[in-house]
């Protein structure tokens, strides 16, 4: 029978927890990766009505796309919802997982889908992924030092490209060296000019682990003043981002696309701000409360920006900028994503049910 463990492993294949925003919880929240799993259950959030089911039905993992504990807890106890919630789960021994943004961002996450169900063409990042910063550190190195200061770069992190590991370019040269009265030389002599055969060895380093690598170098190096240089170098795009923008077939009314829009996402209601005659191509995708993402819609030059709420000086500043807006809402631009991945989940897992949550609901109801 799958471990916890073994889920988390898959969740995280499928969505990468290095693509989640800095702000987010992610990952694992609780549970025992040892605990074996039995059945598992995907949501969008967890509620008291979400809770009990899973507790009813006997289910060993919630995969919510959003986290419960987001914010720093004090107290864990029945005075509030939240915690009478976790507690209920913890004593039954259900463990709690959250994608979230990290799923949202993903290649073939919720954005993604979405973009795929309105048969969206050309697409690509609404807002690209920041481009990798990176240095390249250049060592030079006796014979005797080749192998422990190489170790030593690539334990501290460095000489990582791609999907490719100690990674490094040595070039044998000659190193010369005049040692002052003070010196204490490894190799030949003070007081006079010395040439030394020597490596000269580069690795890439990411910028944040720059500081451990030159020190684990400096450590590994017998000469007591190794010569190297740090440059920094261009950077590179990531690739991948949030948000996706794309063409539609061909032009559309808005009104149209709100329509298409709700059909597919079997949406209650849908909003449009901007004229809903007005035909738009290029349309944008954020789903979830996605108002932080008008600026890059209309940086993409976007049309229209399809996404799940915005509040209402949000939508003021869209249309005064021209950009439409179809809004249909939380729950329908994320439902159909934790309904996906249960999908994907019980492909990976045969030998165990997975369902998505049958009490869910959109909390806002029209009349």
């Amino acid at each position: 029978m799958p471990t916890v463990a073994d889920l988390v492993k898959a969740l995280e294949a499928i969505a990468p927890l290095a693509l989640a925003e800095a702000w987010d919880n992610v990952g694992l929240l609780v549970g025992d990766p040892a605990s074996e799993v039995r059945r598992v259950m995907t949501c969008l959030t967890v509620t008291p009505e979400s809770a009990a089911e899973a507790v009813e039905e006997d289910v060993s993992l919630i995969v919510s796309h959003h986290p419960m504990l987001f914010r720093p807890t004090q107290r864990l106890t029945t005075a509030n919802a939240e915690g009478r919630m976790l507690l209920a789960l913890i004593r039954t021994g259900v463990a709690i997982y959250s994608p979230h943004t990290a799923f949202d961002n993903a290649p073939g996450g919720i954005n993604d889908l979405l973009a795929r169900r309105l048969e969206l063409g050309q697409v690509k990042p609404l807002r690209p992924a920041e481009a990798a910063r990176a240095c390249k550190i250049v060592v030079f190195v006796p014979d005797a030092d080749l192998a422990k200061v190489s170790d030593a770069l690539f334990a501290a992190g460095a000489g990582r490209i791609g999907q490719y590991r100690e990674c490094s370019f040595r070039l044998a040269g000659t190193g010369t060296f005049f040692g002052e009265d003070a010196a204490n030389p490894t190799v030949g002599q003070k007081g006079r000019r010395e040439e030394v055969a020597e490596w000269r060895l580069e690795a890439v380093c990411s910028e944040s682990l720059v500081d451990a690598a030159v020190s684990a170098m400096r450590r590994a190096h017998s000469y007591e003043e190794p010569a190297y240089d740090v440059y920094p170098l261009r950077p590179v795009p990531g690739g991948g981002g949030a948000g996706r923008v794309g063409l539609l077939e061909k032009p559309t009314p808005v009104a149209s696309l709100a329509q298409q829009v709700k059909a597919t996402l079997s949406a209650s209601t849908v909003q449009v701000v901007g004229d809903p005659g007005r035909s738009v191509q290029r349309l944008a995708i954020a789903c979830g409360a996605a108002g932080s993402y008008i600026a890059d819609a209309v940086r993409g030059q976007a049309d229209v920006l399809l996404t799940g709420e915005v509040r209402f000086h949000e939508a003021l500043a869209a249309e005064a900028q021209g950009l439409a807006l179809v809004i249909a809402g939380h729950h329908a631009t994320e439902r159909c994503g934790v309904e996906d991945l249960a999908v994907r989940l019980q492909a990976l897992f045969p030998t165990i049910p997975v369902c998505t949550s049958h009490r869910e609901r959109d909390p806002l109801q029209p009349i």
